[in-house]
């Protein structure tokens, strides 16, 4: 059974696992940069599981940020009816794209 961890990151939890790819809520740093997440859930690996309460104390994931860029445009349109109401916004969410390297408990 590989190794996976649960982490939490802008406000979002994901299971990550060493050699993953995963996009989180925009992250700063420039690409190629190393990045640690150091709010990490629970960690396991084969019959081994630790959970925090909320947190593991000392546990991390290294991570490498391989892009920083914008979702795809979503559309807010706003309509009344019968009284010429219309309004039309574009929005583009900001986020990082992570490779995952390494999960440290301690």
């Amino acid at each position: 059974m590989q190794t996976y961890a649960v982490v939490a990151a802008g406000g979002k939890q994901y299971r990550v696992s060493p050699g993953q790819v995963i996009d989180v809520e925009q992250i700063p740093g420039d690409e190629g940069a190393a990045v640690e997440l150091d709010k990490v859930l629970l960690i396991a690996g084969g019959e081994k599981i630790v959970a925090g309460q909320p947190a593991l104390d000392g546990a991390r994931v290294k991570a490498t940020i391989v892009r920083q860029d914008r979702h795809r445009k979503v559309i807010v349109f706003k309509y009344k009816s019968k009284v010429r109401y219309r309004r039309k916004r574009g929005h583009r969410q900001p986020y990082t794209r992570l490779m995952i390297d390494e999960i440290l408990l301690n």
